[in-house]
């Protein structure tokens, strides 16, 4: 297993590193060509392919900071920079996007004279090249950071081949008005998946219960352990879009210190092989604390002697433990 998981990255940023110098070769190319056949479409193209070369290199260094072991400064690792990657690089995509058709909407109202010739002998190149890209992504779009660049690929690769049809009509019907359309097309689909991208990376950066986690089942498996009496401030939050940690309280019977480690391990064998949470942090109290909806309330501060200690109820016991 640690022998795939080391592997990975280095394939990655392998796949990575080919991408980035292709899509550069294409970038030029298309910029060249797009003002010589006037085509907003191939412009467009260019610019998407710009906005994948950032893609690119954005995920590349996310990759290569993913690998950085933890330290004392970042408990746990790089993680995060792949799906902060991945949430920059679908925002960039959405103002691409507007940007796009904004232009589009302009060249309707002033049509432009396009050489479909060199608009399709472009696109066709870029088809394969995109194509490529997205296939060799695939097989490692489970993490958010490259799903977002196989998003990337794909959407050029689709776009593209609609800039391959666009040229055709353009050529055998005259239909000026065919290039802006197919750029608001292509604006309009990578709205749509760069959407769902935003979305997703924001929740996991905002600390969202994992959407394949339902946290009243992960809490009823918990009180379901024998010797657990009460399970609260229970929070479950992902690290990257496949890596989720927990934390909570766990109100235990009276029992002695060998028996509260069988819990533990009962515990985090339904949490690790029920619901793929491999990170645990859990406080076992023998008292229940009061909670609003589950949850704890932050302890109020009260100033003794000059100093601020923590205000607990009266009788409460309670001892506080920190996530690795």
């Amino acid at each position: 297993m640690a022998s795939t998981a080391k592997a990975a990255p280095n394939a990655v940023q392998r796949i990575l590193k080919f991408s980035l110098a292709l899509t550069l070769a294409y970038i030029l190319a298309t910029l060249y060509y797009g003002i010589r056949a006037h085509s907003l479409a191939l412009i467009s193209e260019a610019g998407h392919n710009v906005s994948d070369f950032l893609a690119l290199a954005l995920s590349f260094v996310a990759v290569w900071l993913q690998t950085r072991p933890a330290s004392d400064s970042r408990t746990f690792g790089y993680q995060r920079a792949g799906v902060l990657a991945g949430f920059v690089n679908a925002l960039s995509l959405l103002l691409l996007s507007l940007w796009i058709a904004f232009e589009a909407l302009h060249r309707f109202t002033q049509p432009i004279n396009v050489e479909a010739d060199v608009m399709m002998s472009v696109a066709a190149a870029g088809v394969v090249m995109n194509g490529v890209i997205a296939t060799l992504l695939w097989k490692f779009s489970g993490d958010i950071n490259i799903r977002s660049v196989f998003l990337h690929m794909l959407g050029d690769t689709i776009s593209t081949a609609a800039v391959i049809v666009g040229g055709v009509v353009i050529r055998y019907t005259g239909y000026e008005w065919i290039d802006p359309l197919l750029s608001l097309l292509i604006a309009v689909m990578i709205l749509w998946s760069s959407w769902g991208i935003v979305r997703e990376s924001l929740h996991i950066l905002l600390e969202g219960t994992p959407r394949s986690v339902d946290l009243a089942e992960v809490r009823a498996a918990m009180r379901a352990v024998p010797g657990v009496v009460n399970v609260h401030d229970l929070h479950v939050w992902s690290l990257t879009s496949k890596s989720h940690a927990m934390a909570s309280h766990v109100q235990v019977a009276e029992m002695p210190m060998s028996e509260s480690q069988k819990v533990i391990d009962q515990l985090n064998h339904q949490l690790r092989d029920h619901f793929g949470i491999h990170h645990t942090t859990i406080q076992l109290e023998v008292c229940d604390c009061p909670t609003v909806d589950g949850c704890s309330q932050p302890p109020e501060l009260e100033v003794v002697d000059g100093h601020s200690h923590h205000h607990h109820g009266p009788g409460e016991h309670h001892h506080h433990a920190h996530a690795h």
